[in-house]
């Protein structure tokens, strides 16, 4: 008697695949760790959140994918970035500077500052399209203008010739989407694209980016402070906290049940209507150095439930449940009223 094969599916690979990531600075003689030992991945039409307080290393991380990480004073310490399958760390400049821009896509956090003062919007997205998809011309503006009407901007036949500073900062957010989506990216990396940008504004940049998902199944990686936003776009989360990811789960999960502590302290410092003091929680503390010298979690300074294990033991970041990642030793915490 023969057995019959297995014929389950195998899981497609993800798009992306952070393993171990670390970079480093070296600033005045000191070696600071901004991103030490970071994991995650992203499946095509996939949107995942990386969210954290300034100076968690989120921003680091993407620079770190793109390969923009400034050398010196920084370096790649070690780990892998496979972006479908190709080590990107690995990669000679020229094959990493044509996925730059082409199959990867980035809208950096300050617009008015990435964009070019001295250059036409038009002129600067058909540099993109020169680039990567050989449009020249009367093609490449055509193509600009297309662009720029589906991030919505206003009379796009006529913006096609304006400079940055002739636009708002929501008008200039647009551009760089439009820049960044112009040769429809497989993997989008979104560095706090809706900050100081008014809620209404921002739901529309961000229903942009459920349009691009819908209309070419990429992956996205929003990279936000911003906990409504994650609850409203992403599928999947990872909480970082100086340099490393603490948690990791879907959307659902970490909303209804944080785990970490640190990602219960960011929770409860949402502003609420319904608060009964008026008075806004916070997370007592700061973050602490990262020049390699700190023992045990990094958050055990700032956190209610540190013991002595804490001070002088790193956590690893565990499964607690399916799909749902926590870095603490206290974990799983039960839920508080």
């Amino acid at each position: 008697m023969s057995l019959a094969p297995d014929t389950a599916p195998v899981p497609a690979a993800p798009l992306l695949a952070v393993e171990d990531l670390a970079v480093h600075f070296k600033v005045e003689g000191a070696t600071y760790h901004a991103v030490d030992g970071v994991s995650f991945s992203v499946d095509r039409g996939e949107t995942l959140g990386i969210v954290g307080e300034s100076g968690c290393g989120k921003s680091v991380t993407s620079l770190a994918i793109m390969r923009l990480v400034p050398q010196p004073p920084g370096r790649y310490a070690r780990g892998r970035i496979l972006f479908d399958g190709t080590d990107l760390l690995a990669l000679p400049r020229r094959r990493m500077r044509a996925l730059r821009g082409g199959r990867i896509g980035m809208i950096f956090q300050e617009p008015m500052t990435s964009l070019n003062p001295v250059y036409t919007l038009g002129d600067q997205i058909a540099e993109s399209l020169k680039v990567h998809a050989g449009l020249t011309g009367r093609a490449a503006r055509e193509r600009a203008i297309e662009l720029l009407e589906f991030v919505r901007l206003p009379s796009p036949e006529k913006r096609v010739d304006d400079y940055p500073h002739q636009l708002s900062g929501g008008q200039r957010q647009r551009v760089m989407i439009a820049l960044a989506l112009a040769n429809e990216p497989d993997l989008l990396l979104a560095d706090e694209p809706t900050t100081a940008l008014d809620v209404t504004i921002q739901a529309q940049i961000l229903e942009l980016f459920e349009d691009l998902k819908a209309r070419t199944n990429a992956a996205t990686i929003l990279i936000t402070h911003d906990l409504g936003v994650v609850a409203q776009s992403c599928d999947r989360v990872v909480v970082m906290y100086a340099g490393r990811a603490v948690e990791r789960a879907t959307t659902a999960a970490l909303f209804a049940d944080p785990q970490h502590p640190y990602t219960i302290g960011l929770m409860a410092a949402v502003p609420r209507i319904d608060a009964a003091t008026g008075r806004l929680s916070t997370i007592e503390g700061s973050v602490p150095r990262l020049d390699g010298t700190l023992k045990g979690c990094r958050f055990a300074s700032r956190c209610p439930l540190a013991d002595g294990q804490c001070r002088a033991e790193d956590p690893p970041l565990v499964a607690i449940a399916p799909g749902h990642d926590v870095a603490c030793w206290h974990a799983p915490i039960e839920a508080r009223a």
